[in-house]
């Protein structure tokens, strides 16, 4: 695998501070639900939207605040509850099952696998289109990177992830359009080895990508890194930064 699968440190974190401006959506297949967050009309990047794939913890305050961010940059963001109502609750007790919730869910019975979550990426995308969104740029947090790389051949044509598990190789190398991702120095589902082996597989497709490694931070960084501690905070603003420029030049100048 380019990552490793989700782990303990993916449900550690903070809590961001702000008032989110969006509001909540369903879906084009009429049962899922989204928040969507859109840009003020003379800074509107026309005809280009970002799909924002969250991390376990679903559609939740810093989820929404990062796709506020990303609609004033000039970006329709539309986030997806990929856990069809089933996203963690932060924080998490210490002794929490992730891989047994992965597996079957709350109850047992409803798994967050790709044969669960494909089909709401992909209803994601037709919900973007069908709002005039043409060209569609997909932000991948931890567990949401994986369906990043899987889904340029549905409709992305720019992807970004920050600090990505669960990704196989193969997925990865299937990548049809440019990929950026922002890596924690210390990190155990994405560690040195995995990026390295990440940066052989991208550098073979052919398409453009950049990895930017971030010194002092861990694993969820981008998403929920204390924003009292300096480096921490920086790196987080840093990361979104790269997001942005990436999106700009790959998404709008083409």
């Amino acid at each position: 695998m380019a990552s490793y699968p989700p782990g303990s440190c993916c449900t550690r974190g903070h809590l961001f501070e702000g008032e989110p401006k969006g509001k909540q959506v369903k879906l084009e297949d009429g049962k899922t639900n989204a928040y969507i967050a859109c840009p003020p009309s003379s800074g509107s990047k026309e005809g280009a939207g970002i799909l924002y794939i969250p991390d376990v913890f679903g559609i939740w305050q810093n989820s929404m605040l990062l796709a506020d961010a990303f609609a004033a940059s000039g970006y329709t963001t539309l986030v997806v509850d990929i856990f069809s109502g089933d996203a963690l609750k932060f924080p998490l007790p210490e002794d929490f099952d992730l891989m047994t919730w992965i597996e079957q869910g709350t109850d047992g019975s409803s798994p967050h696998t790709p044969d669960f979550i494909d089909p709401i990426i992909v209803s994601g995308i037709k919900t973007l289109q069908s709002r005039g969104i043409k060209m569609i740029g997909a932000a991948g947090y931890c567990f949401g990177a994986k369906y990043v790389v899987r889904h340029y051949k549905n409709g992305i044509a720019v992807g970004y992830t920050a600090h990505p598990s669960f990704v196989d190789d193969e997925e990865l190398a299937a990548i049809t359009g440019p990929l950026a991702i922002s890596a924690a120095e210390i990190d155990a589902i994405s560690p040195a080895e995995k990026r390295h082996q990440s940066e052989v597989i991208l550098s073979r497709t052919g398409q453009p990508y950049q990895i930017t490694l971030f010194q002092g931070v861990e694993h969820g960084f981008a998403t929920k890194g204390d924003p009292s501690v300096k480096v921490a905070r920086f790196a987080k603003e840093q990361a979104f930064a790269q997001a942005v420029a990436w999106f700009d030049e790959f998404l709008v100048r083409v």
